[in-house]
């Protein structure tokens, strides 16, 4: 009997050991430094090439440095990796420069300080997003009151974001787009508001939905794929929407633990 809770304890043990050993993953969720005007809300473009945005992101760059990462992912297509490499060689301080992307300036910025030798990409484009659909079903529904959310959503966010950008620096814009609000009102979209669209027989809302979900799960699941043992830090940088959405998975996966910019900032 003493040997068997013996036993038992020592699984525990063992048990509690492992999950001890979290692996940290930055997350740093980002609005599009070069705006090219895809998303729904259209929102006015945050210039990133001043002297001073160009300070925050020496500094910012220096905190990611410190931090670590032993793997950087960013928002580029999975099966164009080749592309990326050869992008990732160039002249450095020539791109940095002259494109304004947040691959760019944030993510090769960093990894040429850590000495990295490559940025993996992890974007997952085989997916729909049917949003005209979307609001088509809703007004077939005579889901009026919806259709007048979506579209208060939709202005509420262009207007916050447009005032933001001129009221606050680039670091307060990215640790005001990491925020537990930004995060839940991101997800909050999808559930509250199109996951409703459409008659009872139509379910273009939640098929809009669970695109969203499966092109996310995808991107996790090649952050869970490329993530080796040996690496204890990874850092991924992608748009809000996306970062939204890996808080959600990561919670439940005893693999990571979620490190804050703004904790980082503040060492």
């Amino acid at each position: 009997m003493q040997k068997i809770i013996l036993l038992l304890v020592l699984l525990t043990l063992t048990a509690v050991s492992g999950q001890s050993k979290k692996k940290q993953i930055l997350i740093i969720g980002t609005f599009h430094f070069e705006n090219p005007g895809l998303d729904i809300a259209k929102v006015k473009t945050f210039n990133v090439m001043t002297d001073k945005s160009q300070k925050e992101l020496e500094n910012i760059t220096n905190k990611i440095k410190d931090f670590g990462p032993d793997k950087i992912f960013v928002e580029w297509s999975f099966d164009r990796q080749n592309k990326l490499d050869k992008f990732y060689a160039k002249n450095t301080d020539s791109l940095l420069h002259k494109d304004a992307d947040e691959i760019v300036q944030l993510a090769l910025r960093s990894a040429k300080k850590l000495g990295h030798k490559k940025l993996y990409g992890i974007d997952y484009n085989e997916t729909n997003f049917p949003y005209d659909s979307l609001t088509k079903g809703m007004k077939e529904a005579n889901q009026l009151d919806l259709l007048k959310t979506n579209l208060e959503t939709m202005a509420y966010y262009e207007n916050s974001f447009n005032e933001k950008i001129t009221k606050y620096s680039l670091t307060e814009l990215l640790v005001d787009t990491n925020t537990k609000k930004s995060s839940t009102d991101n997800v909050s979209w999808y559930l509250a508001t199109a996951n409703r669209g459409g008659k009872t027989d139509n379910f273009v809302g939640a098929y809009l939905v669970s695109e969203w979900y499966r092109r996310n799960l995808y991107m996790y699941s090649l952050i869970q794929k490329l993530t080796e043992s040996k690496d204890d830090k990874v850092m991924l940088l992608l748009g809000a929407g996306h970062t939204a959405m890996l808080r959600e998975f990561i919670k439940y996966d005893p693999t990571f633990e979620i490190v804050e910019l703004e904790t980082i900032l503040k060492k």
